[in-house]
């Protein structure tokens, strides 16, 4: 087998040729042509779409496929040509409807067209790069008949004729419109908008624009506000009914720019109605429209926010810097938190609680608080008000409210430390007149200042709790070691350490001799129960309790100062005394004892004094009774002393220069620290850095900051570089 002759094998092809008859494509294209008419003429009823389905398929197997697509164009124009001309035929509305009528039965044939087409469709037209026969169909129509020059302007004239209409408050037939506008977004993105978006766009920039200048004359902002916003939202709906949703932000584009952005300023400053007369009758509704409609064009927020700021410091200044409205500490800051308050509730309600805004408001309450330099003080004299009597029966909600609202005034403060002087001296007072509302509420308001400001804050307030406790502890030993003076007059001492409390010079006061001997007693128990220790007595600061009987033996207990009791007591032996002989006897200061006069022979209803000669001062030759006709309806009855609830001005540059001093340590220290880490630092960057680390405190003067650097280069801490002048070097 392997000797055998290997055959190779070959297919060939056979002998004769298929012939075809000449005359084939002809007749096959004149059946399809027939078809094709038939179609456009609404008879394809009778026709077999499986046998001419089946001619297309072999006019392109044979090669025909030239011949079939040329003459599918040709057939197809031809008919688009006489579709136009019944479509221009067409007169005044029905235009749009025969439109609308031919451009279903053209999408309906050319169905039916590409289906009996769909071989050539898939294997002729991708080989050759050919428009596949739909997309084809498509551009005949946009060429034969939308860009007909007939139709063309004809269409758009009464479309931009129909949006005009329905602007004006006619009904439109929409469905029509959405019909039409479909078509035009079907024949592809460019007709759309070469052929209507664009001058939709130009026609509705100019409606606007008239329409805009119309309402600004004749309405108020507010009105003209929701005229802007209806237009809007029209524009939006007309969107969604019957144009193509890409249309949506540059219609509104153009509303938006006609009607607010080239309008702005004037809305915003119209006379009686603008921004300012709207945040000043809490027109929270047209806010809202102004803040939502403004926010969709640019440097629209921005230009409320300016406007709203600048009012918001002019009427701040107005505040701060008038006379009348600075007579009353107490009304003085609650204005001040109403106005926040006003402004808080505007930013929530009205401006979707944007944080810009927040900072504005922020930033122009710093900005108005900080132009009067006792806004520290009234501010600590507001809370000393509801902490003494403010918060009585107020629940406990309601009391961290009140005092958050003070954290935030508190904030604001650039002289801090300034406010922790005042709030020591007033806290003081309140702990040792038990004034006090609430325990709770004084040590919530110090967690506050301590979370905000530190631990080096609040130290020394805490201590003169702590010595509040401590004091209490000390009286209990004191009376348990002397059970003997359980009879007589009570003594109770707060025994305050010095750095704590606010030094006050100590006033040596003659006191009654039933109570020295109680004073001496209990300095004898005190400095030997504790070593090292030194008391002096702060009459000033305290109170007292006395029984009185007066002229038809009427009994009263009054609650009096410590220097009132020891003016009081002197009438147990005298009938009649003059002021020198007052002032002699107790040894009292003439400010305090003149005040403490006052308050017992001037004030309606706590008498219990009477004067000679009668009037509301007191003075040097006056003469003293005491008033047996005194009456009141409690057995009780408080005698306050007659006190300037603000400070005197020489009482206020006490203050100020006290608070100096105590700023020149903190600046140095801050010098120090800086100086210490960054070893050699310029002039400008230490003025920089310090005002920067006791910001939380106190606004450091960059003079001031100068003095101490001079200061520590005297004691050898800093030296000055001997090339640059204005360049320091820490001395380790």
């Amino acid at each position: 087998m392997s000797n055998q002759k290997k055959r190779n094998f070959q297919i060939e092809a056979f002998k004769h040729r298929v012939v075809v008859d000449p005359k084939y494509a002809e007749k096959t294209w004149s059946i399809l042509e027939h078809a094709i008419h038939e179609i456009y003429n609404h008879n394809a009823s009778g026709l077999s779409f499986e046998e001419l389905y089946r001619n297309a398929y072999n006019m392109v197997l044979h090669k025909f496929g030239e011949k079939l697509y040329s003459g599918l164009v040709a057939t197809m124009t031809a008919h688009l040509k006489e579709i136009s001309k019944s479509i221009e035929a067409a007169q005044g509305d029905l235009f749009l409807e025969e439109l609308n009528r031919k451009w279903n039965d053209h999408n309906k044939a050319l169905q039916m067209i590409r289906d009996i087409l769909m071989y050539m469709d898939r294997t002729y037209i991708p080989n050759t790069h050919k428009t596949p026969v739909h997309e084809l169909g498509l551009n005949l129509w946009r060429d034969n008949v939308i860009h007909s020059s007939k139709i063309q302007s004809r269409l758009l004239s009464m479309l931009l004729e129909l949006v005009h209409r329905e602007r004006t408050g006619e009904v439109i037939d929409r469905g029509l419109m959405r019909n039409i506008i479909k078509m035009l977004m079907d024949l592809g993105s460019s007709v759309y908008q070469e052929d209507f978006e664009k001058p939709f766009l130009e026609v509705s920039a100019e409606f606007y624009m008239g329409e805009s200048q119309k309402f600004i004359e004749c309405c108020d902002c507010g009105d003209y506000l929701k005229k802007a916003e209806l237009r809007l939202n029209e524009e939006i709906e007309r969107v969604t009914h019957y144009l193509d949703v890409k249309s949506e932000v540059k219609i509104t584009n153009v509303v938006e720019k006609e009607m607010i952005a080239n309008h702005m300023m004037r809305l915003v400053h119209m006379e009686n109605s603008g921004l300012v007369n709207m945040l000043l009758d809490d027109k929270y509704e047209d806010l809202g429209r102004m803040y939502n409609l403004f926010r969709r064009v640019p440097n629209g927020l921005s230009t409320i926010r300016d406007v709203m700021t600048s009012h918001l410091r002019e009427i701040g200044k107005q505040l701060v810097t008038d006379a009348e409205k600075l007579k009353d500490p107490v009304e003085f800051v609650q204005r001040l938190l109403d106005e926040k308050d006003k402004y808080d509730s505007i930013i929530s309600q009205a401006f979707s609680n944007d944080k810009t805004f927040q900072n504005a408001l922020n930033s122009s309450f710093e900005y108005f608080i900080n132009l009067n330099n006792r806004s520290p003080e009234f501010i600590s004299l507001f809370v000393d008000d509801k902490l003494r009597k403010g918060l009585k029966g107020v629940s406990e909600e309601d009391v961290e409210i009140i005092l958050d609202k003070v954290m935030m005034l508190f904030r604001y403060l650039q002289e801090k430390d300034v406010f922790e002087k005042y709030y020591k001296q007033h806290l003081a007072k309140r702990l040792l007149s038990g004034k006090t509302v609430s325990d709770d509420a004084e040590r919530s308001l110090i967690v506050k200042l301590k979370t905000e400001c530190g631990y080096q804050f609040t130290s020394k307030l805490e201590g003169m709790f702590t010595d509040m406790k401590t004091s209490q502890d000390t009286m209990q030993g004191f009376y348990a070691s002397h059970p003997e003076l359980t009879d007589g007059p009570t003594l109770v001492v707060q025994v305050l350490t010095t750095g704590s409390w606010p030094t006050q010079p100590s006033i040596t006061c003659n006191l009654p001799a039933e109570t020295s001997a109680l004073c001496e007693k209990f300095r004898s128990y005190y400095l030997g129960t504790h070593t090292g220790r030194r008391l002096s007595w702060q009459t000033n600061m305290g109170t007292a309790d006395i029984k009185a009987t007066f002229g038809k033996g009427q009994k009263h207990e009054l609650n009096v100062s410590t220097y009132q009791m020891c003016v009081l007591m002197l009438f147990n032996n005298a009938d009649r005394l003059s002021y020198k002989e007052v002032e002699q006897a107790t040894g009292i200061p003439a400010s305090d004892l003149k005040r403490c006069l006052q308050s017992m022979a001037c004030v309606k209803g706590k008498n219990v004094l009477r004067k000679e000669p009668m009037s509301k001062d007191i003075g040097e030759d006056d003469a003293f009774f005491v008033n047996d006709k005194f009456t009141s309806k409690f057995y009780k009855v408080k005698i306050g002393t007659v006190v300037a609830q603000k400070e005197s001005e020489p009482e206020k540059q006490e203050t100020r220069q006290r608070v100096e001093e105590d700023r020149k340590p903190q600046i140095e220290a801050a010098i120090v620290r800086i100086m210490k880490s960054r070893r050699v630092l310029d002039h400008n960057n230490i003025i920089a850095e310090v005002t920067k680390q006791l910001q939380s405190r106190f606004l450091a003067n960059p003079t001031e900051i100068k003095k101490r650097i001079e200061s520590l280069i005297e004691r050898d801490f800093l030296e000055r570089d001997n090339n640059d002048r204005k360049l320091y070097r820490y001395l380790a």
